[in-house]
């Protein structure tokens, strides 16, 4: 599954080799008529290559619209990728927020999106997965929440 990917295209949107098994979620609220559904949250960390990145940083600062579309129809909200540098190395970690009923459903068909496979075959090269990540055969390494506020 290229769940993270998506992130990388969405996150690059982003792209998604994987994805977190138990996200965050927030209490959920009620209105007059009916139970609202707060969305799950979802975070990712994965490495930069250094000869990489400018190339990265510029797919992203002119998106696919295909991509942006696609990962508006698969219920992706508040998508954000952050870029810091920790020990000499580049870090990406993105975040999201998802208002569907199935994530992994919603992933899939991302995945099998032409416009977003082809995304993904410019983003992964880019990218260099954590330890765990690589044993996993994913890009991006999922994350827990340990604290959120709204």
């Amino acid at each position: 599954m290229h769940t993270p990917k998506l992130l990388a295209l969405l996150l690059a949107l982003a792209g998604l080799a994987g994805c977190a098994i138990a996200p965050a979620t927030s209490s959920t609220t009620m209105n007059s008529t009916s139970p609202a559904r707060a969305p799950q949250r979802f975070a990712w960390i994965t490495g930069l290559k250094p000869e990489k990145a400018a190339y990265y940083r510029d797919l992203h600062a002119h998106p696919w619209p295909a991509v942006n579309r696609m990962i508006k129809e698969c219920h992706i909200t508040s998508f954000s990728i952050y870029e810091r540098e920790i020990e000499g190395k580049t870090y990406l970690f993105a975040y999201l927020e998802y208002s569907g009923a199935d994530f992994a459903t919603d992933m899939k068909r991302m995945a099998a999106d032409p416009d977003t496979q082809r995304w993904w075959k410019e983003t992964d090269p880019c990218q260099s997965p954590l330890p765990d990540a690589a044993a996993a055969k994913k890009i991006w390494a999922d994350m827990k929440e340990v604290y959120h506020l709204e």
